[in-house]
């Protein structure tokens, strides 16, 4: 009797654990493998190891609670028409992404980086130093039911003196980062080139704020949490978060998968954004 119980028990087990979840399972046959890097690639220039889900679950991570449920963005510099309604587009993505209310706060001056903490990069304009941006005036702010606080600047920004740029740095431990748009608008932001600049921005403010939400660059799949060197790298690379950082975002923020699909593809048709719809239909036919 007793070794027939264990034999139930074992079978129970085995069949609980090869159990597909309703959601994440069938979106992942949607994701894609990423090609060996070559020179120029960020994982051809950075051996990283990656993080699977496990590893994130047992990770310090932040999740949202009542004192802590809310997105900042944080404009820095002068911005134009153009770049102001880009701003907004961009909040209205965050709150769809991460299924958090997002919050744009009052623009600061350029001025609040010294002298000392600028330079004249490689193509004669003008960097802030991003390490200064976070210590400096962004872990300062501490706006109500902060959870995550990006820093947007119009600027360009340098991580230290060695690099020539970057796009955005994250504080994983404070839960601030910052995201340029200087590199994404190719010189000028035009009425032409704005959704090209705005997905750019989207890619990487996501980006940004996803570490601060505990998940490491992805080296297994094409993924919005992609490493990236160069603009041409973060155009190849989908907007998308895959089947595994999914779960991990969804695991830690507890929001309805298939409702913020829906609104994600909302937000693209709204902005004609065609190439961003397409990935995120994929996930929306493919679950039940």
């Amino acid at each position: 009797m007793k070794k027939q119980c264990l034999l139930l028990l074992i079978i129970l087990v085995s069949c609980t654990s090869k159990k597909k979840d309703p959601y994440f399972d069938p979106i992942a046959k949607n994701d894609i493998a990423l090609a060996e890097p070559v020179a120029g690639d960020w994982l051809y220039a950075h051996k990283e190891k990656g993080q699977t889900f496990e590893q994130f679950q047992s990770s310090r991570h932040i999740v949202p609670s009542p004192e802590a449920n809310i997105v900042y963005i944080r404009p820095i510099g002068t911005f134009d028409t153009l770049q102001k309604k880009q701003v907004e587009l961009v909040r209205e993505y965050l709150q769809i992404f991460f299924q958090l209310e997002t919050i744009s706060l009052e623009t600061i001056s350029n001025d609040v980086v010294p002298e000392n903490k600028r330079r004249i990069g490689a193509d004669g304009n003008e960097q802030l130093l991003a390490g200064y941006i976070l210590d400096s005036i962004l872990k300062k702010d501490k706006p109500n039911k902060q959870i995550a606080l990006m820093g947007l600047t119009e600027k360009d920004l340098y991580p230290q003196p060695s690099w020539n740029f970057v796009f955005g740095l994250a504080s994983y431990r404070d839960k601030v980062g910052v995201t340029s748009m200087y590199r994404f608008q190719e010189e000028e932001k035009t009425p032409e080139n704005f959704n090209l600049c705005l997905t750019r921005l989207l890619k990487t403010s996501s980006h940004e704020i996803g570490h601060m939400f505990g998940m490491h660059h992805c080296i297994v799949a094409n993924c919005v949490m992609n490493g990236t060197n160069s603009v041409p790298e973060t155009d190849e690379h989908t907007i998308r978060l895959c089947s595994t950082c999914q779960r991990k975002l969804q695991s830690g923020i507890q929001y309805n998968n298939k409702k913020r699909l829906l609104e994600l593809a909302d937000y693209f048709r709204k902005n004609n954004l065609k190439s961003e719809l397409n990935w995120i239909q994929k996930d929306i036919k493919s679950i039940p």
